[in-house]
């Protein structure tokens, strides 16, 4: 479990939760996370925690040490605390997400992110997420979607550009794996990757055609 451990007590009295006292605690502890003293940043999240038990932002931090140090299980129950605070946190669903990935339960992870972006359909972290997630499942139609969602908001980012292509690629949707990499070529006509994968969906095309 995420540990309380050396947190200094609480004596700031009631409604301790209704000043800035929270949020110096929460912010100091951000900067600890940031300099790698997790120890103090531990400290400074559970004193902002019992300073306001609503809020979902120190569980974040929390499960973000958590993730970072490899300890899965205290991401997934900070995670899982900071959604029962919020669940409406695309942050805390997109973190639980990372959490299943590496854990190596594809499941649960794709069906985090699937929520994390119906929260924040712009969450290109949760959307790469959920394509390797499904790249280890084998199974595209829900991530197509999300991906043509995106890309419709957003019809110039090359790196989704080619997830898509990908997956089209491999649903056999050629045309459409097609347009896909041309539009890409069109904005960086130096990838590499996206030229060979082209010129291997031309030879295939045309092999189709002659058939």
């Amino acid at each position: 479990m995420v540990s309380r451990n050396s947190v200094p007590a609480d004596t700031t009295g009631p409604g301790r939760g209704q000043g800035p006292l929270h949020a110096f605690f929460k912010e100091l502890g951000d900067s600890y996370a940031v300099v790698n003293d997790h120890e103090r940043a531990t400290e400074c999240y559970w004193r902002a925690a019992g300073l306001e038990p609503d809020d979902p932002g120190p569980h974040l931090g929390l499960a973000a040490l958590a993730l970072g140090a490899g300890r899965l299980d205290d991401a997934r129950q900070a995670y899982e605390m900071a959604i029962s605070k919020d669940s409406q946190s695309s942050e805390a669903w997109g973190g639980l997400a990372m959490t299943h990935q590496h854990a190596g339960k594809y499941d649960q992870a794709q069906e985090a992110y699937l929520k994390c972006l119906e929260l924040d359909p712009d969450n290109l972290v949760a959307l790469l997420g959920l394509f390797q997630t499904s790249c280890h499942m084998g199974s595209f139609a829900r991530i197509i979607t999300c991906l043509e969602v995106y890309l419709a908001g957003h019809p110039n980012d090359t790196s989704v550009l080619l997830c898509l292509a990908t997956l089209y690629g491999r649903d056999g949707m050629l045309e459409q794996a097609r347009v896909c990499l041309d539009r890409l070529l069109s904005l960086e006509p130096h990838k590499h990757e996206a030229r060979e994968m082209l010129d291997r969906l031309r030879q295939v095309m045309a092999g189709e055609t002659h058939e």
